[in-house]
């Protein structure tokens, strides 16, 4: 039996690939003569960078950057295996993350780092640019990462605009000639499964600004300054971006990139499929096993799982699941593709002890699922 191991991470206890290679060790143990084959995936989130480069070669690089309020931070971004292919998460260098509890000013946080880290991988000869853009703390439009590569924004005065989202409210003028000289030759693809426009009730600052730490007064500046943005952009550009799906991700970062840098806004988990040549790997698999810490009515909207799952079901492999909380019924995992899932947890325990335990954990519930399927094949 050939099984195609290909979870994400169990955010908090396991990366994907150590999670792959508990389920690959689990399951062994009820299935010696198996033979594994681990693909450990992502959807465009935190950790999209190193599985790529654990996957396909190449090496994670390290560079200071301005963070989300100017003081220096230390960011990675993954160089694959030639060279021409970089991967940056924008959570590495204008992440909430990076920002202390409860202090964070969406209004004047900047994206300039993750420009900084895209100005980078050019400069050492990457060609295509995947951009993974999860956990930000801006709400500037990407604005800030943008400057970073070469655009000017100036307001009525001719003044460079300060950083940070509030600051679009005075912009009247885009100037891109330096940009797109930079960007010559060069591929920049979004990975993102988020599908709000740009402003209004649904928009980037109303849906994601609180949890950045937007008061109501916060929201309302940000989300008029994302107009105001979007309307000299577009006639700046003769694009209007706002009510594109996806425009309003990581705080307009979609609509900025999308408007100002042809960026192209693909699905996360499936680019990442994509870019492991995931297809390739079910060829002759007999099972396919994913995973991630909750599976639930988010994971069957588009998240790895999910994907792994559609490409599976379309080579007719089956797919199994392994999650340490299963939210959703069986009947909804099987209409996205997935057959069966075991959590990890059978019994009383706090969050903590099972995040600690994850490798034992998920080794135990791969073992059992194991032997489940060793009772149906006889």
């Amino acid at each position: 039996m050939r099984i195609v191991v290909a979870p994400d991470k169990f955010k908090g206890s396991l990366s994907g690939q150590d999670a792959a290679r508990a389920i690959a060790r689990g399951m062994g143990r009820a299935l010696p003569d198996a033979s594994f084959d681990l693909v450990p995936v992502a959807d465009g989130g935190d950790g999209t960078a190193q599985t790529l480069v654990a996957a396909l070669g190449g090496e994670m690089i390290n560079r200071q950057v301005r963070g989300p309020h100017g003081k220096p931070v230390t960011a990675g971004y993954g160089r694959l295996s030639g060279g021409s292919v970089a991967v940056i998460e924008l959570a590495q260098a204008s992440g909430l993350a990076l920002v202390a509890a409860g202090t964070n000013d969406p209004l004047t946080a900047t994206t300039y780092g993750t420009g900084e880290l895209i100005a980078d991988a050019i400069d050492h000869g990457a060609r295509r640019i995947i951009l993974a853009i999860g956990g930000s703390a801006t709400n500037d439009a990407g604005v800030g990462a943008l400057s970073a590569l070469g655009a000017v924004f100036k307001d009525a005065n001719g003044q460079p605009l300060p950083p940070g989202g509030a600051a679009l409210a005075s912009l009247a003028s885009i100037e891109t000639t330096a940009l797109h000289k930079r960007l010559t030759g060069v591929t920049i693809e979004i990975a993102s499964d988020v599908r709000n426009p740009l402003c209004g009730q649904t928009g980037a600052s109303a849906v994601y600004g609180p949890q950045k730490g937007a008061s109501p007064d916060d929201v309302r500046t940000l989300d008029d300054a994302l107009r105001h943005f979007a309307d000299v952009s577009a006639a700046a550009t003769g694009v209007d971006v706002r009510d594109v799906p996806g425009a309003g991700a990581a705080g307009g970062v979609g609509a900025g990139f999308l408007a100002l840098a042809h960026a192209l806004m693909r699905p996360g988990a499936e680019l990442v499929l994509e870019v492991l040549d995931f297809d390739r790997h079910l060829a002759g698999a007999d099972l396919v096993v994913t995973g991630e810490g909750k599976i639930d009515r988010q994971t069957l909207a588009g998240k790895a799982p999910y994907a792994v799952a559609q490409a599976a079901r379309a080579r007719g492999v089956p797919v199994v699941a392994i999650a340490g909380a299963i939210e959703c019924s069986g009947a909804a995992l099987d209409e996205a593709g997935i057959a069966c899932a075991m959590p990890t947890v059978f019994g009383p325990m706090s969050l903590e002890e099972a995040m600690r335990r994850g490798d034992e954990l998920v080794a135990g519930a791969a073992e059992t699922l194991a032997r489940a399927l060793c009772l149906l094949q006889r």
